[in-house]
């Protein structure tokens, strides 16, 4: 096995995901900052917006593709850091992915309270999801990890900076591991 493993920095919109991971990049080195995001941005026709139910597909096309690109950092030695919305049903295209390059899988889910996240996303630029009703939903959807639930973090009353020392503290316990 490599060194290096992938962390997943991931929650609803608003939550300080790509904040918090380009932090924790910035901490260790060798490392990696893949936003997931990007992902999406590649698709420059025929896109559907990734929240929409008729997504899936492509959905699953992505996510796939991302973790294969997250594992194949992970495996060369780097400390990688996916930040973007991996819900339970995307674990399994990490696992799958990290398995095959034999790296580390950790999983963190940032998740203050609705009303944050809704102030939060509606402050940021007009290229990112800024719609109420669609954050209100996927907020919801990160509400029950079931036996996840130790993987989240109410991060709402957290700076940058306390959020970031707090998944660090949790990862040298190996708390955020995923089987």
């Amino acid at each position: 096995m490599s060194d290096g493993r992938v962390v997943i920095v991931s929650g609803p919109p608003g939550a300080g995901k790509s904040t918090v991971a380009r932090v924790l990049a910035e901490r260790v080195a060798p490392s990696v900052h893949v936003h997931g995001d990007d992902f999406w941005g590649f698709i420059r026709r025929g896109r559907i917006a990734p929240y929409l139910p008729e997504s899936a597909a492509q959905n699953a096309v992505v996510i796939g593709i991302a973790a294969r690109a997250a594992c194949g950092y992970a495996a060369a030695g780097y400390e990688v850091f996916y930040d973007g919305i991996v819900g339970p049903w995307f674990l399994d295209a990490f696992r799958a992915a990290s398995a095959e390059r034999g790296v580390e899988l950790h999983y963190v889910v940032l998740y203050p309270d609705v009303d944050t996240v809704l102030r939060r996303a509606a402050g940021r630029g007009p290229e990112m999801l800024r719609a109420p009703e669609p954050i209100r939903s996927l907020h919801e959807q990160f509400r029950d990890l079931g036996a996840l639930r130790a993987h989240a973090l109410d991060s709402a009353v957290l700076t940058i900076e306390e959020t970031a020392d707090a998944i660090e503290r949790r990862l040298a316990k190996g708390a955020l591991r995923l089987p």
